[in-house]
């Protein structure tokens, strides 16, 4: 007897909707899983047997085809047990099942019958919607995630008898969220940059680069405040909104990062070590999974020591600093990630870490600071728009009775007025943030007078800019307007804003 449920497969972080059929037939006992299944898929076998004879069904002892379509698709994970395990029993009609093909099933089985949680639901989910099927089964650990595809309504299960007794009508009510109380309860980013003593130029960048999206490099010696600061950024960030959220979740739903939440609700902060492989920077491996860059959508992505990093994963940053997505191919296919972050980097200015310290304990050759500094290449600092310079914090700034310095309330509330600004004027083009101007609209949204123009074309020809960082100049004097709340970028903005490429400077300008 043939029966027929649905599943999903995921490609990336998308999903597609998967056909198991099941097919008892008389002959000798054997269980043949055909489409393309992978090792996970074909290990299904035993723990289905096992799980059924364990949840006080029986596995028949005949021959068993199943079979997964579309078969030139690769179906890969564990979360194929649960709707091979009711196929089977449909099949069998041993408890007698109404018509499956209407559902989506998915879940991991443990030899005890109980049902674990799964990567990919949500995307899955948003899968069966889209396919228009009547209902979902997921295990209980990801039925408030696969809720959030606002798809079919969806049913939680712990074990195999309760998924058999949900297919039956005889389970629970269908699992909801409210994924805005959520939102509203989410615990604000942790660190106040009121707990960094001085770095008034590195703390004002920060604000620009939290108002305006930008990318910032912090170049300091030892001990100076890098991490630090860096760290305390997402603290001045706006939270996140609903459909950021969701983009989000379902990165680290497929990921496999959401630890029992049913939706990411801060700004995610990935801080990978320098010894990272450029696949589990950048995505790849077999399955395709996205990589830190990816995982850190929406949010910021810190790279200490970044001199430090291989080349061959530094240099395809370009890509996703540019265009706000990473294309990754590999003989198994092509698979396009998602990846608008934030990049904040940080330095030293020389080998050693003391150049330009008023410490003068810098021994390093003009040879090896080139050096140094060659291992991040142009074309990559292009794409930070700030280089900001943090030196040595004075011993007076760390003393008792030194002034506070202001909170990241306080800051992220100038921060989300400029963002309001910015969002008013950028609505047309789809984007959010200045850093993301389009290049064809930096003239029109970044206009500045003959002024204006003339100190630029001299700090271009003092400087050596190319043409990638004369726009991002704009664009950054664009979001230090938007703080000061004034619609026409002045020559204070521009100044401002070209003090921010430290790197771009020409020996001796």
């Amino acid at each position: 007897m043939l029966a027929r449920v649905r599943s999903g497969a995921l490609r990336g972080i998308d999903a597609l909707v998967v056909d198991v059929e099941v097919d008892v037939s008389t002959g000798l006992p054997h269980t043949t899983t055909v489409g393309l299944p992978d090792g996970a898929v074909r290990e299904a076998t035993d723990r289905i047997r096992a799980a059924l004879r364990n949840a006080g069904f029986e596995y028949p002892p005949r021959r068993v085809t199943v079979n997964l379509a579309p078969a030139g698709v690769r179906k890969e994970g564990p979360h194929y047990d649960l709707s091979i395990a009711v196929g089977i029993l449909a099949a069998e009609a041993k408890p007698p099942l109404p018509d499956l093909g209407c559902w989506c099933v998915l879940g991991e089985l443990g030899l005890d019958g109980r049902v674990h949680e799964v990567r990919g639901a949500l995307p899955i989910a948003a899968a069966a919607r889209r396919a228009g099927l009547g209902a979902m089964l997921v295990p209980a650990a990801n039925a408030a995630e696969a809720a959030l595809a606002g798809g079919p309504p969806v049913f939680g299960v712990e074990t195999l008898a309760e998924a058999v007794a949900q297919l039956r009508g005889d389970g629970r009510a269908p699992v909801t969220v409210d994924a805005e109380a959520l939102l509203a309860a989410a615990p604000l980013a942790a660190g106040d940059l009121a707990d960094v003593r001085g770095q008034p130029h590195a703390k004002r960048a920060l604000e620009v680069a939290a108002a305006g999206g930008h990318n910032v490099l912090l170049i300091g010696p030892p001990g100076s405040g890098k991490t630090m600061l860096a760290r305390r950024l997402p603290s001045i960030l706006p939270p996140l909104g609903l459909d950021e959220a969701i983009e989000v979740t379902v990165i680290h739903s497929v990921a496999g990062l959401l630890d029992g939440r049913p939706l990411v609700t801060t700004r995610p902060v990935r801080a990978p070590h320098c010894s990272i492989s450029d696949a589990a920077l950048l995505g790849g491996g077999s399955p395709i999974r996205p990589g830190e860059v990816t995982l850190a959508h929406r949010g910021v992505l810190f790279m200490d020591e970044l001199p430090e990093f291989r080349r061959n994963a530094l240099e395809p940053l370009r890509q996703p600093l540019e265009e706000r997505r990473i294309t990754v191919a590999r003989g198994t296919g092509t698979v396009t990630f998602p990846a608008a972050v934030q990049l904040v980097a940080a330095m030293n200015p020389c080998t050693c870490g003391w150049l330009g310290d008023v410490s003068d304990q810098c021994r390093c050759t003009p040879p090896m600071i080139d050096r140094y500094r060659a291992r991040v290449s142009g074309p990559l600092l292009d794409r930070i728009d700030l280089h900001v310079e943090v030196p040595r914090v004075s011993v007076s700034s760390l003393a008792e009775d030194a002034p506070p310095a202001e909170s990241s309330t306080t800051i992220r509330s100038r921060v989300l007025a400029a963002r309001t600004r910015a969002t008013t004027r950028l609505a047309r083009l789809g984007i959010a943030v200045n850093a993301h101007i389009p290049g064809r609209e930096v003239r029109r949204l970044c206009r500045i007078d003959a002024r204006g123009r003339r100190l630029l074309e001299a700090a271009s020809e003092r400087l050596g800019l190319s043409a990638r960082a004369y726009t991002r100049i704009l664009r950054v004097a664009r979001t230090i307007a938007d703080l000061a709340g004034e619609d026409e970028i002045t020559t204070s903005h521009l100044a401002e804003a070209i003090q921010y490429r430290s790197l771009d400077r020409r020996p001796g300008a």
